[in-house]
């Protein structure tokens, strides 16, 4: 063995053998960012946290934005023209208006998965194709992980809302469950069931002079001319104005302008109404 061999075995010997300094010498995880990385570019103009970077997120939490909104649609039957998303679909337009009107909340991503009947045997809506459904106790399951989820984040109020009668028990059992859980902490959440208040709705397109007769179709006017406002497509309106089918519960749904215009508008009504409840609530829970 020649000299300088040897002389680089004991250096390497030594190396190994002296204790190494952990956090000196452990290298960042790929993927991982420090966490106080400094956002560059301007906050992307959404209420929607899939929508948002983490950065955007994290400095629009900074600024005020300390409510969620976790809301639950369904993939189910509908009326024979309407795509079986109805309620998620939905959900992206009121969410939007209701965030907005609260002024400092953020949306998670629609729960579409909900209990929407049996699986053996079939029933409610898993009688029709395409339908999903959860069971109670998974729809709860994942309700509560997704709203322990936001807590993490430091989210200070947590608010349910659903677009179907059948997710609101649901709601309100884990909202409630949640509730003791987190007493004392600096979380809160709540099922605020205003915003499904089907009379309420229908009572203010009867006000705009839409009356339907229903037709057993479920389906109607206040839920078509929403779904139209995120894309007419969803009501497959241009192929129903070609065969003559444009219209539900007696009412004429073209031209598509003024449904939609008619949509803003109940929209907007819906959502001042399920904010100031949801303002209560949280206004409520800070009580002493």
């Amino acid at each position: 063995m020649t000299a300088g061999r040897a002389a680089l075995l004991v250096v390497l010997g030594l190396t190994l053998s002296a204790p190494r300094s952990t956090h000196a010498q452990t290298p960042s995880q790929p993927g991982s960012p420090d966490p106080e990385t400094p956002r560059v570019l301007p906050i992307h103009d959404s209420v929607w946290l899939e929508e948002l970077t983490w950065l955007e997120v994290r400095d629009l939490m900074r600024g005020g934005h300390r409510t969620v909104l976790i809301p639950t649609g369904g993939i189910e039957q509908n009326g024979p023209y309407l795509a079986l998303g109805k309620h998620s679909i939905i959900l992206r337009a009121t969410m939007d208006a209701v965030a907005r009107e609260l002024g400092n909340a953020l949306v998670a991503p629609v729960i579409s998965f909900v209990p929407e009947g049996d699986l053996e045997p079939p029933s409610g809506h898993m009688r029709y194709p395409g339908t999903v459904s959860l069971t109670q106790e998974t729809f709860r399951a994942l309700l509560t992980d997704i709203a322990r989820s936001m807590k993490v984040h430091g989210f200070e109020h947590v608010i349910l809302l659903g677009d179907s009668g059948g997710n609101q028990d649901g709601m309100a059992a884990v909202a409630s469950a949640l509730s003791a859980e987190w007493k004392g902490s600096a979380t809160d959440i709540a099922h605020v069931p205003e915003y499904y208040d089907n009379a309420r709705w229908n009572a203010w397109l009867a006000e705009q002079g839409v009356v339907e007769t229903l037709e057993g179709l479920h389906d109607d006017v206040r839920h078509s001319s929403i779904m139209m406002l995120v894309d007419p497509t969803y009501v497959r309106a241009q192929p129903r104005i070609d065969a003559g089918l444009f219209h539900i519960n007696g009412i004429d749904l073209a031209p598509v302008e003024r449904t939609r215009t008619l949509a803003r508008r109940l929209v907007a009504y819906q959502a001042q109404v399920t904010a100031a409840a949801i303002r209560e609530k949280v206004g409520a829970s800070r009580e002493p």
